[in-house]
């Protein structure tokens, strides 16, 4: 970040820690933000949180796509009942006859008739294995008999999910999605209204526990079931890992933190790829991803409530807890004079705010463009983001590694918001590279097959530039509205986002009528969308806002103040 942008009295306070702030003449001066500077933007307490929370991140990202293994296709012919013993192999001399090609693969599901096969006496011992008794006809596998190439397990060859019936796979990623779409908002409602420690361990407990009864599913039906239940109840710990993490740090450190926890989302995709290939069958897999994740229990105890949350409810006394162990932590004095005008001038905030404490219809009715635009955006950033990861075919053909190189390539994706945020912006950010990512959507239509090399790099680029657009989005989300909704409106944006998970799968049917539609669908809602955040307002260095009326006053003009007390929407002092 640039150096330049760090106000004046912020560099004091760095570089005098020990040093206590000069004594407010107004209580109101006291802001949280201003505490966590002489703390320590990010010290040991902020480092040890993070720990914590980059451990749930980690299980939400292989909670999130585990059904990408589980319910996969399973690559199989058909079985030549006069060819074929119980030791063939996936690839023998007699499948160049037997078995008519899809592209460069054997036909899944169809093999070509053999003319002797009516009157054959398998107990004579004959012969009918031979190329001149095979025709152009083709029929369908009969009984359902199968030889894989592959030892991997998956519902598909457990349940027996073959051919005609291969959409019922394609649906489980569906259920997994509608699971997140109901769970976020109410996994944002428990996080606003409980706190966010409470969330995350109660979502996912509930989440380890179902994974870990799923993998015993007796169905394709049951299967579906713990698939909706699991994600419905782990799905808010991405949102509320990052609300926590925005919460914590000071100002200045927020994109460094909110990077760092997101590249754990990354790591855990990563290790679930290797997972995967280690362990083939997809009842053991469920269990070695979802049992470590029962640690998550502790957290009802040893992971601190976010002071934010804390000052919006009016729990006084445990915020002061936490700020004096985070003191105590990072080594630096923190005077009780200090945090009860900090108290005081929460009480203000508070009494003179005229909302509940959970006050979303008023949300609505102040936000209600902003909420549109945020959740627009949302399913854009969703529909592109999964969309391009349909093309990893692109990639070499292991699918375990192919999961894994589109898990790396994010992680540049998370930190490029580090060198662009703060010095061009929030709103122009996220706008440069919503566009961009559509740029390179559009690159790889005019580059077409005959250039590999330049396709592969262009998707390539643009999954980086909309993950890390994805990652400004989430940051930007988090400062526009105010502590006491923040985690429910940022998790109903995250819900209307399902809409575009929803969608992106069924992108690739347009492709047969028109190969470049979906790349085009994908630039054309990216550059849309990115036009669109400009009606956002700024929100670099600001205070976060702890009501309603303080997140509204965001980006409005207002005429110098006559004193120097902070105003919500203005930059911290």
């Amino acid at each position: 970040m640039a150096a330049s942008e760090a106000p004046p009295a912020e560099a004091t306070v760095e570089m005098q820690p020990p040093a206590q702030p000069p004594p407010p003449k107004d209580p109101e001066e006291v802001t949280l933000d201003a505490i966590l500077k002489h703390l320590g933007q990010f010290g040991r307490f902020q480092l040890m949180i993070f720990m914590l929370i980059c451990l749930p991140m980690m299980f939400h990202a292989m909670f999130s796509v585990t059904y990408v293994f589980t319910a996969s296709t399973v690559t199989h012919r058909c079985h030549i009942t006069e060819c074929d013993s119980p030791e063939s192999a996936y690839i023998e001399p007699w499948t160049e006859f037997s078995i008519p090609r899809n592209g460069k693969d054997l036909d899944q599901c169809n093999r070509y008739n053999n003319d002797q096969l009516p009157q054959w006496n398998q107990s004579a011992g004959e012969d009918i294995c031979q190329a001149e008794h095979y025709g152009a006809q083709t029929e369908s596998c009969p009984d359902n008999k199968f030889v894989f190439r592959d030892k991997e397990l998956t519902i598909s060859n457990d349940f027996g999910i073959y051919c005609d019936e291969e959409w019922k796979l394609s649906l489980v990623g569906t259920i997994n999605n509608v699971g997140q779409f109901f769970g976020i908002p109410i996994g944002g409602y428990v996080a606003d209204r409980y706190g966010r420690s409470f969330s995350i361990a109660l979502g996912g407990i509930m989440g380890a526990v179902l994974g870990i009864v799923r993998s015993y599913s007796p169905s394709y039906i049951w299967f579906l079931i713990f698939e909706f239940l699991d994600n419905m109840t782990s799905s808010t710990l991405y949102s509320t890992c990052f609300v926590i993490g925005i919460e914590l740090v000071g100002p200045k450190r927020r994109v460094l933190a909110c990077s760092v926890i997101t590249v754990f989302y990354a790591v855990g995709e990563v290790a679930l790829a290797m997972f995967a290939k280690a362990f083939p069958d997809w009842r053991i897999l469920l269990r070695i991803t979802y049992m470590p994740s029962l640690i998550l229990l502790a957290y009802f105890w040893i992971l601190p409530e976010s002071v934010r949350w804390l000052l919006s409810q009016g729990k006084e006394d445990r915020a002061k807890g936490i700020l004096h162990r985070a003191a105590k932590v990072n080594k630096r004095k923190l005077s009780d004079s200090l945090l009860d005008k900090l108290i005081l001038a929460n009480r203000d905030k508070l009494e003179q705010s005229a909302e509940s404490r959970f006050p979303i219809r008023e949300a609505f009715k102040n936000f209600k463009w902003r909420i549109a635009n945020c959740s627009f955006c949302w399913i854009v950033h969703v529909l592109v983001y999964y969309g391009l990861s349909l093309n990893v075919v692109l990639l070499d053909g292991n699918k375990y590694n192919n999961f894994a190189y589109v898990a790396l390539v994010e992680i540049p994706g998370f930190f490029l918001p580090l060198l662009i945020m703060d010095r061009f912006g929030r709103r122009f950010s996220l706008c440069g590279l919503m566009i961009f990512s559509g740029v390179c959507c559009i690159g790889t239509i005019f580059a077409g097959a005959d250039q590999p090399v330049l396709q592969l790099g262009l998707f390539l680029v643009g999954k980086l530039t909309i993950t890390a657009s994805f990652q400004v989005l989430y940051f930007f989300a988090s400062e526009i509205y105010p502590t006491n909704l923040r985690n429910s409106l940022l998790s109903f944006c995250s819900m209307m986002g399902r809409f575009g998970s929803m969608l992106a799968p069924q992108t690739p049917l347009l492709a047969k009528y028109y190969a470049s539609a979906p790349a085009m669908l994908f630039a054309g809602a990216a550059i849309l969308s990115g036009c669109l955040t400009l009606f956002f307002p700024e929100t670099t260095n600001l205070v976060l806002p702890t009501t309603v009326q303080e997140a509204d006053a965001i980006g409005v003009k207002k005429k110098p103040a006559k004193t120097q007390t902070e105003q919500p929407g203005q930059v911290v002092p």
